[in-house]
């Protein structure tokens, strides 16, 4: 008996549809199988998997944070580049950085030293008071009706989408900061996630967030199952990091006055730039920017980037999210590296660096150096109002003997920070009531606060040892007298 050949097995297989459809016989596209498919130059095909959606944040306001719009504009340059579409890309930024009276090149935004223009084409979907925690959380739910002001653009996903979300600001734990009041608390945007997920609309989620003890935000919080992959700055109890600042080597143009880039950030997006991201998975970006972050466990600066969430996701290709720059497509994993840096800026002590640049460049006697001075005084003398506010309250809390043990408890791995995250704002607003702002420096004390709450102490305790502790208010910038309450 003759033999048929695997090859005709398998014509003969597909003979009834050859006989019902009334096309050329094209033995090539019947045979092709899945790995065969065109993906295209990006890596993945929009139509049989799905749309691309990103949402970029900067948190802050201010020339002396330059460096987290500059970042999210670097982010929105990477995910055009990788071909996603600006219906699909949602920006929130302050705005008030690339025309600032301070910037040496108006209308231009630079994320390197020797970085090319990131502003260029951005768009500015939510700016100034419309960057707010409501209409954040209304874009990732896709939310119109909740919007106030902006473009009125959200993420309309579907269930084969992928959604790619960049947070940059200053943060302390359980939570970020924003330009506006309130800021954003890590168990409201755990419950967004959570409520995207039951929503059906997307097969997967990946989120990047640049902060201080920006690992506290997912820490025992993001669940295992809802299809989010999430990657941080620095652990639950460390400072992240700004670089390409006054004085760093690399330094920025003599003229700027001001920090470029976060550290984490700019190390995944000029990963990004440069690497074919249809060869590199979220994993091996990972790495590379944890080695950049915290080189060779260098301690005198650097934080340790962490992961959370659906970790099986890491194994994912990078251009499921951001897309890839089709320039890169002959660079593969191994060719990958990332200079190192020689040293960074603490988050905190940025505006710091950016008020005694900005003074010693000054000309003597001009207004500009009378107001960085006075901007020096201001914030010292905050910082200062603030730090003494809360360690004579948890002494007279818990008496001076383990006051200040109590509230730098660190709980174990695993644990949220707080277990009553209604007590925390409480807690946050009775001492911003008596005390004035916790502000993007105070936020460092978030733990103090959440382990009042964790120690069992009341509101009406709180609101008397506060208002014991501090007799007033002072009349800064900073004070909930000016900008509100941040809870």
């Amino acid at each position: 008996m003759a033999r048929f050949s695997s090859t005709g097995a398998l014509l003969l297989l597909f003979l009834p549809l050859l006989l019902v459809d009334s096309r050329p016989f094209d033995p090539i596209s019947i045979l092709r199988m899945p790995w065969d498919l065109d993906l295209g130059s990006e890596g993945i095909d929009e139509a049989t998997v799905g749309t691309r959606w990103a949402v970029l944040i900067a948190g802050s306001s201010g020339y002396g944070n330059y460096r987290h719009q500059a970042d999210v504009c670097h982010a929105y340059q990477v995910m055009k580049r990788g071909g996603l579409k600006d219906e699909n890309i949602i920006v929130f930024m302050y705005d008030d950085i690339a025309y600032h009276e301070e910037n040496p090149r108006p209308g231009v935004i630079i994320n390197h030293p020797q970085g090319s223009d990131v502003y260029a084409g951005v768009p500015r979907d939510y700016v100034g008071e419309q960057v707010t925690v409501n209409n954040f959380f209304a874009a990732i739910l896709g939310d119109k009706a909740a919007l106030t002001g902006g473009s009125g653009k959200v993420v309309d996903s579907g269930p084969d989408d992928h959604i790619f979300i960049f947070y940059s600001d200053h943060g302390g734990p359980g939570v970020l900061g924003m330009p506006t009041y309130p800021y954003l608390y890590a168990d409201d945007l755990i419950a967004v996630l959570k409520k995207k997920h039951a929503s059906g609309s997307y097969k997967s989620m990946v989120f990047y967030l640049e902060a201080c003890e920006s690992g506290s935000i997912f820490e025992g919080l993001l669940p295992l199952d809802i299809n989010i992959y999430a990657t941080t700055a620095s652990n639950s109890v460390e400072s992240s990091w700004g670089t390409y600042c006054p004085g760093e080597h690399p330094s920025p143009p003599h003229d700027y006055w001001t920090c470029l880039g976060d550290l984490y950030s700019v190390s995944w997006m000029e990963d990004s730039d440069k690497h074919n991201l249809h060869t590199e998975t979220l994993k091996q970006q990972y790495d590379l920017v944890k080695t950049r972050t915290q080189p060779n466990n260098h301690y005198s600066y650097g934080s340790h980037v962490m992961e959370y969430g659906d970790l099986n996701l890491n194994t994912k290709f990078l251009d499921i999210y951001m897309g890839t720059d089709p320039a890169n497509e002959n660079f593969t994993f191994s060719d990958n590296s990332l200079p190192s840096l020689s040293t960074a800026v603490n988050q905190r002590d940025a505006d710091l660096v950016y008020f005694w640049t900005k003074y010693r460049s000054s000309p003597q006697g001009s207004s500009q150096k009378t107001e960085a001075q006075k901007q020096w005084l201001d914030v010292m003398s905050h910082r200062i109002h603030v730090d003494h506010s809360i360690e004579l309250i948890a002494k007279l809390i818990f008496g001076s003997d383990k006051g200040l043990k109590v509230i730098n408890n660190v709980r174990p791995t695993g644990k949220p920070l707080v277990d009553d995250w209604a007590c925390l704002k409480s807690m946050v607003r009775t001492f911003e009531t008596h005390c004035g702002s916790l502000s993007q420096y105070g936020m460092k004390h978030m733990r103090s606060l959440a382990n009042i709450c964790n120690a069992g102490i009341s509101e009406k305790t709180m609101t008397k040892v506060a208002a014991q502790a501090c007799a007033s208010i002072p009349n800064n910038p900073w004070s909930s007298i000016h900008k509100g309450f941040s809870a």
